[in-house]
């Protein structure tokens, strides 16, 4: 062979080899393309809060998917699940700090709200023919329990493993109006199948009233990307209890049948919000408790079916509940910035709240929320991700 082309191959070989070593130097020197930054910086997350620790606890799936939860309110602060295109997505509404959630203006960001999720008329209700009067704070009603409800309560907090964390907490007796010494314990669990189940657990030595959920708002394009109004909605609910000018129930159980309040097939959350209805300008839009059908899927009730319209997120509800309150976001306001800084702005968000009915203490024809010393009140529901 030519000594001069047996040199140019030695030659070309040469650098082969040496940019294989640079490369192999940058890639251990350079961080990791796969690489993530936590949604919520837990050390500046992590504060006191009325001479307590609040604190941020997250849960990883095997997917991907994480769920961010603080203990002062028991509350979700963030959901990161894919989207069409497997790009991880923020599908909550929630602040960078818990402090933030400490404020009269916007407090139902993601909480557990109780002892009664909702509202009672007059702030007033019998049992047994003695009368409880519980906090006017939403004009003359009680909205989820008043002003010092669940919501702002640093409860208890263990973290069982990756996947899971317990909640607790006790009101004593007379707590905001409400009977009994009522403890009360919230698991939040996160699967591999991207499901986010609330398990909720409460006891009293009085006979009582409860009624939990939890009021997350949610936008399945992701948190501060726009208005909520095209995302599609199906609720599994053939009937709703109609509201008064103050969104108490009236005590009728309605079709939704040729109404905006008719989900039963999907369709986009703003295309009957504008309609001239009673029910729509007593709620400034739709904040109407649905009753659902008892559509069962594993024992669960099928409540609710959303898709984000532009990332293709589809979020299912199920639940041991007999109603799920939908509320479009009908308040906000740009009082708050959220985590990634954008605003609350008007209908950014949407809550699907399962429940109980509102009012149930004062309305004999709706499910019962009495609570009886030696009785546990228990029930579940599970927020399902997929895409499409």
């Amino acid at each position: 062979m030519n000594k001069k082309l047996i040199n140019l191959i030695l030659g070309c070989t040469l650098l082969v080899l040496l940019s294989c070593q640079q490369g192999t130097k940058q890639d251990k020197t350079s961080p990791s393309p796969t690489a993530s930054k936590e949604l919520v910086d837990s050390a500046q997350f992590n504060e006191d809060i009325d001479g307590k620790a609040a604190r941020l606890f997250i849960l990883k799936n095997a997917q991907g998917a994480t769920a961010y939860l603080t203990n002062f309110g028991a509350r979700l602060v963030g959901l990161v699940v894919p989207n069409k295109d497997g790009a991880m997505t923020d599908v909550v509404l929630g602040f960078s700090k818990a402090s933030l959630y400490n404020v009269p203006e916007e407090p139902y960001f993601g909480p557990i709200v109780g002892p009664f999720a909702n509202r009672i008329a007059n702030g007033k209700f019998s049992i047994d023919g003695e009368q409880y009067t519980t906090p006017t704070n939403n004009g003359k009603n009680t909205l989820h329990g008043g002003f010092k409800g669940l919501h702002f309560a640093n409860w208890e907090a263990k973290q069982t493993d990756e996947k899971s964390v317990v909640f607790s907490h006790t009101l004593p007796d007379r707590y905001e109006g409400f009977p009994g010494n009522i403890k009360i314990e919230v698991t939040y669990s996160l699967s591999d199948h991207d499901e986010l189940t609330i398990a909720y657990h409460a006891t009293t030595d009085k006979k009582t009233v409860i009624n939990l959920t939890n009021h997350a708002y949610f936008n399945l394009n992701g948190e501060g990307s726009g208005s909520i109004l095209n995302h599609q909605l199906t609720l599994f609910a053939d009937q709703m209890t109609p509201v008064d000018s103050t969104l108490i129930p009236t005590g009728a159980i309605i079709s939704v049948k040729g109404t905006p309040f008719d989900f039963t097939s999907a369709k986009s959350i703003g295309k009957d919000i504008e309609v001239a209805n009673e029910q729509l300008t007593f709620g400034k839009g739709y904040d109407h408790n649905f009753v659902l059908n008892g559509t069962e899927v594993d024992g669960l009730n099928h409540a609710a079916k959303v898709v984000g319209d532009q990332s293709g997120i589809v979020m299912d509800i199920y639940t041991e509940e007999p109603g799920i309150q939908f509320y479009s976001g009908n308040f906000m306001a740009e009082k708050v910035t959220l985590k990634n800084g954008n605003k609350d702005s008007f209908r950014t968000g949407f809550c699907l709240e399962p429940q109980h009915f509102p009012d149930s203490p004062n309305q004999s024809n709706f499910p019962s929320t009495i609570l009886n010393p030696g009785e546990t009140y228990s029930t579940k529901s599970v927020y399902k991700f997929s895409v499409q």
